[in-house]
């Protein structure tokens, strides 16, 4: 078994509903759930929309190879509604982040996920969920990555509401 860690993001609708419906079908589409980070919210990045996101990361231990794994995820983010136009608001967006250490790119998929150093409302849920993990390229573990990205702002954590 793989463990996954994947990005969860959605900023249409109920976002914490949302993310908690998507690792809901993540665990019955493609592995069982170790840990989820808390949720939190941040502004959008590379988009022009005034809606906030709901962010978390998830970890998933999981039998599926990686491009399985990763058509698992889209097929999840078309159910729950998400428009993949680029700049679009979604209703989820999911990310795969680290597939164990491995080290790939494809047409398809780039592991890991080659902006994690770089995002703030990445690195803000990782390193709640997985501080001491080791990026397995640039060899700092997320806190070290979300330490040097101190001075980004506009993410703040929350927490889940209770159903």
């Amino acid at each position: 078994m793989a463990h996954a860690f994947i990005g969860l993001g959605s900023n249409l609708g109920d976002g914490q509903r949302n993310l908690l419906a998507a690792w809901q079908r993540l665990q019955e589409e493609a592995g069982r759930a170790v840990a989820l980070s808390p949720p939190f919210l941040t502004e959008p990045v590379g988009m022009e929309s005034d809606q906030l996101f709901t962010n978390a990361v998830g970890l998933l231990e999981t039998g599926l190879a990686p491009q399985d794994l990763l058509e698992k995820m889209m097929g999840i983010e078309a159910e729950l509604g998400r428009d993949r136009q680029k700049g679009r608001d979604r209703t989820v967006d999911l990310d795969l982040l680290y597939y164990d250490d491995l080290v790939s790119k494809t047409s398809s998929l780039t592991l890991p996920h080659p902006e994690i150093a770089n995002r703030r409302f990445v690195l803000a849920p990782l390193a709640a969920v997985a501080p001491l993990h080791v990026h397995p390229v640039l060899r700092l573990t997320s806190l070290d990555m979300l330490q040097r990205l101190v001075r980004q702002t506009g993410v703040t954590q929350i927490f889940w509401e209770k159903t």
